[in-house]
């Protein structure tokens, strides 16, 4: 069966379509004229503001004009992950899908489930005719995954509602009123290299499950730039020269494979401490990660070297900069509040860097873990850049549209939602700095291995969802 033709094909179809459109971060130009010219197709108000987010604008139905005006937003880009032995180019190739009738996935790449099912959903709700609704404003933002730049450029009184709903939750059975801030951090730095000519060793990790960094962070799945490091570290008696590294990708995304090439005095010393530790890392996350690879190969180096000097001094750096959850909330059981994600390392003829994001729905603690990975990083002669600060999004558990999604989730699914926090960047926290009065809340389908190409979208979560927003639509409460 084609992706299209599932139920409800209202949403399905527009997802099909959409995924023909390569949609990158901060490369949207193409999925921006789609939705532009989707809205103007539909003979509704359209419009594309100076960075490039899309609104488009439907009047209320019938017997509907005395509810609050309400925005529907989700996010165009999606995260572009492959598996190592896929060839796909994300700017120039259309989302390859794949369904047994009951989960849609993608070929060995992301899926863009998130956050494409939610503008399948908006594109839905905007082509009906027979929906009850208010008067809406479909809100199409840029840039979330990389960034959010869509939303931190979204200008005060350009919306007009006042409620939102956020379609970017990947558990059918929650409702998110609260959402974690971010901070990039940055370090890098050049180093001189050296010739080397003893022992070549390539060490490669692998086969890791991945997923968001922040969603996922909690469940202590494995992170290779992590692995790596402690492989690294084991060899700091023995002469152990960095050539290069090049581990994991997106800050958003837990990494799933890095690599590293070294050159080694006593290489055999080196070997027998290395595939010790590798038996025990390989035992730590057995139940775990079922398809960790871990190899360690002599041999077949070539290239200038980082000094030992420098080479210790990237391996302590990598050792002692936090990874995961840093600190559970007080508050909210079973929530992180603050987390790390050392995401992305490259050493490449001297040129140092290491990418990571810092979350937390505290700002104060956020800064907390920025400043200790700063002051690691700092020690070991690295320059250190925050980037990309956004806020975190208050929870308002007894808000009228919180109560009112409460109700008809028990009516039409004989059970209470889950009403939680979520620790993951979503935009209602910088709208809501916008816009302070507007109650927002977010919701979505099942979707698994999010940010990876893992990535699933179940469709019988599709289609709740679907009820329940339709139903969310015709009870939104009056002026």
């Amino acid at each position: 069966m084609e992706v299209k033709h599932l139920e409800p094909q209202a949403i399905w179809k527009n997802f099909a379509a959409l995924n023909e459109v390569p949609r990158p971060s901060k490369k949207e130009e193409r999925v921006i004229e789609f939705i532009r010219k989707f809205g103007e197709n539909l003979g509704l108000p359209t419009t594309v503001d100076e960075v490039g987010n899309v609104i488009i604008r439907k009047p209320a139905s019938s017997g509907m004009e005395n509810r609050k005006p309400t925005v529907l937003q989700s996010h165009l880009d999606m995260v572009c992950q492959k598996n190592a032995d896929v060839d796909f180019d994300f700017d120039t190739q259309g989302i390859q899908m794949e369904t047994d009738g009951e989960w849609v996935w993608a070929k060995g790449t992301t899926l863009g489930a998130d956050n494409g099912i939610g503008v399948a959903s908006m594109m839905a709700v905007l082509e009906s005719s027979e929906l009850a609704h208010p008067e809406l404003e479909a809100l199409f933002t840029i840039d979330e995954e990389t960034g959010m730049t869509g939303a931190l450029n979204l200008k005060p009184g350009t919306l007009k509602g006042e409620i939102l709903l956020n379609l970017d939750t990947e558990e059918d059975d929650e409702i998110d009123i609260g959402c974690a801030g971010g901070v990039d951090v940055t370090a890098t730095t050049k180093f001189e290299t050296v010739q080397t000519s003893v022992d070549g060793v390539k060490i490669s990790v692998k086969g890791l499950q991945g997923g968001h960094s922040g969603m996922d962070i909690i469940k202590g799945l494995g992170n290779a730039n992590v692995i790596l490091g402690r492989l690294l570290y084991a060899g700091l008696d023995s002469g152990l020269k960095l050539i290069s590294i090049d581990g994991g990708g997106l800050r958003n995304a837990i990494p799933r494979e890095a690599v590293a090439e070294i050159s080694v005095k006593t290489a055999d010393d080196f070997l027998a401490k290395a595939e010790k530790l590798k038996s025990e890392i390989l035992d730590e996350f057995a139940s775990l990660e079922k398809d960790l690879e871990i190899k360690i190969e002599k041999g077949g180096i070539s290239g200038n070297a980082v000094s030992d000097e420098d080479s210790r001094k990237i391996i302590l750096a990598l050792k002692a900069a936090h990874n995961g959850v840093y600190r559970m909330s007080p508050d909210v059981e079973g929530l992180v509040e603050t987390s790390n994600n050392i995401a992305r390392v490259e050493l490449k003829d001297g040129n140092f860097k290491v990418l990571c994001l810092s979350r937390s729905s505290v700002e104060s603690t956020k800064i907390a873990v920025a400043e200790q990975l700063k002051s690691v990083f700092e020690l070991a002669g690295m320059s250190v850049e925050f980037g990309g600060s956004y806020p975190g999004w208050k929870p308002k558990p007894g808000s009228e549209i919180v109560q009112v999604m409460e109700k008809i989730y028990q009516e039409k699914f004989g059970a209470k939602p889950s009403v939680v926090a979520c620790h993951a960047g979503l935009e209602c926290g910088i709208i809501g700095a916008h816009y302070p009065e507007m109650e927002m809340v977010s919701f979505g389908p099942t979707i698994r291995g999010a940010h990876s190409p893992d990535e699933k979208a179940s469709v019988k979560s599709v289609q709740k969802f679907w009820d329940f927003l339709q139903d969310i639509l015709k009870n939104i409460p009056e002026k």
